[in-house]
C-alpha cells in the first residue's frame, strides 16, 4: 500500500521534526535522524514514539 504523496510531504518525525521516508516493502515511515521506523497500519501512519521500532 502506498501513501498519498501529499500526506507524505507534510508528515514529519514527532521526535526530530525531520521529513520521513516511506519504506513500502516494510510498510513503515522511517526517520533516519531519530533512528526510528513508525508503522503504517491500514493505510494510517502511527506516529507514536512508543509504537516505533529502533533501526
Amino acid at each position: 500500500m502506498t501513501l498519498d504523496p501529499w500526506l507524505l510531504s507534510i508528515l514529519v518525525c514527532p521526535v526530530t521534526r525531520t521529513p520521513l521516508e516511506h519504506d513500502v516493502a516494510a510498510n513503515e515511515l522511517v526517520s533516519r535522524a531519530a533512528g526510528l521506523a513508525y508503522p503504517v497500519r491500514g493505510g494510517v501512519p502511527v506516529l507514536i514514539v512508543e509504537e516505533a521500532r529502533a533501526l
